[in-house]
């Protein structure tokens, strides 16, 4: 990593950033590492289990609209606060009231989409204190707290055993009250941030092409990686009968792996290429979504199988964070809502897709290889509008960043 990156910006705000995007999502995707013991309670099927826990998913998707448009009016430290409040009050009326019904834990899922729209406050909160060629590896530091997705499938199988999953939600609370701290003091809104726009102004911002585009991009990369993290504990319990506790493990490991590598992502954008580097990985993740629609009979197997698509996904999402701000410089917050609702729609479709799969064919054969094959038309789009970019908005008379 460059030495000038740790020169440049706002460090604290960085980190804040990073902590509260963590647990944030720590808590967007609880449902789906309690989704063993919460079934078994309730009597869901495999439908209901996969909409339960795709259901936190698509609101934080919609909901990060929301809150891009709120980080352009009201400032990006502003908008994370009421978010945060907002998770807090519903996890603790959770835990005090309890979760009696599939009615009740889907209710709870829209309330955790406000946990999923945190990326819409984190994002725009930690790039707009960095340069244009450093934008990657901020953003990457930043969206790495993915990592939040691990914490939840390695601690809250085990707490439900030992406590029950419903005293869950109030154990949560725990960290959130210190990464609510830790914002308070730490992050600070950039002092240069673009003027507040009209409603106008922000739909004319879909009326960009290359919005679209990323919208696309991302559904893919981010929506592979919350769609997988979401379903993995139910993946690993039904395919390969481990308990709820080891599948949370290997949940775990895979999400652990998606999310480190994510500053990767955008370094390695930053030093080639968005492009070049979202190519490789959209080529990558395909490759291994398809072997692993085939369902390896090996658990170690499935594993690497998984860890491997997580990987070529965790970086994908880096990467294009790398390009966004290179072409919506001055829509960067409406334009993270937008692409990070297209990132959670895709998610929903994933996680929604591998339970009505399961359920009507018996495998997850069908919703893997759809993802797949949508990874490669991302490759195709990719290719389509490689040589406009590179001269037009990305050419080296416009910006320093390597496209």
């Amino acid at each position: 990593m460059q030495k000038s990156f740790w020169q440049a910006g706002h460090k604290p705000t960085l980190f804040s950033s990073f902590l509260y995007f963590d647990l944030s999502f720590m808590v967007w995707v609880l449902l789906g590492p309690l989704a063993v013991q919460i079934a078994a309670d309730l009597q869901l099927t495999p439908a209901q289990k996969g909409l339960m826990v795709a259901t936190p998913v698509l609101t934080g998707a919609l909901l990060r609209i929301a809150m891009g448009v709120l980080v352009d009016q009201i400032k990006p430290k502003k908008a994370g606060l009421i978010g945060q409040l907002i998770v807090i009050a519903a996890l603790l009326v959770a835990w005090l009231h309890g979760i009696h019904s599939y009615q009740h834990t889907l209710l709870l899922g829209v309330f955790l989409g406000f946990a999923g729209a945190a990326f819409a406050v984190a994002l725009p909160l930690a790039s707009r204190w960095y340069p244009p060629e450093h934008q990657g590896t901020a953003l990457g530091i930043a969206g790495a707290g993915n990592s939040g997705t691990a914490l939840a499938a390695l601690f809250a199988p085990g707490l439900a055993i030992a406590y029950g999953w419903n005293n869950v939600f109030g154990l949560a609370l725990i960290p959130l009250a210190f990464a609510l701290v830790v914002y308070l003091i730490f992050a600070k809104d950039a002092p240069d941030a673009p003027a507040a726009k009209s409603i106008s102004q922000y739909v004319a911002v879909l009326k960009d092409r290359d919005a679209w585009w990323f919208m696309f991009f991302y559904s893919v990369t981010f929506g592979g990686f919350v769609g997988m993290a979401s379903s993995l504990t139910i993946y690993f319990h039904d395919q390969y009968g481990l308990s709820p506790v080891h599948a949370g493990y290997f949940t775990a490991a895979c999400v652990f792996a998606g999310s480190l590598v994510r500053p990767l992502g955008g370094n390695l954008a930053d030093r080639i290429g968005g492009i070049r580097t979202l190519t490789v990985m959209y080529i990558v993740a395909a490759f291994f979504l398809f072997v692993l629609s085939f369902g390896p009979a090996q658990q170690v197997a499935g594993l690497a199988v998984v860890i491997a698509a997580m990987l070529a996904l965790g970086m994908g999402n880096g990467a294009v964070f790398q390009l966004v701000p290179q072409r919506f410089r001055k829509e960067i917050g409406v334009m993270t809502g937008l692409v990070g609702m297209a990132g959670g729609v895709g998610g929903f479709y994933l996680a929604s897709s591998l339970g009505y799969s399961k359920q009507v064919t018996g495998s997850y054969q069908i919703g893997l290889t759809v993802f797949a094959g949508l990874a490669i038309l991302a490759v195709i789009g990719l290719t389509s509008v490689k040589k406009r970019w590179r001269t037009t908005w990305g050419s080296a008379a416009v910006t320093s960043a390597k496209v």
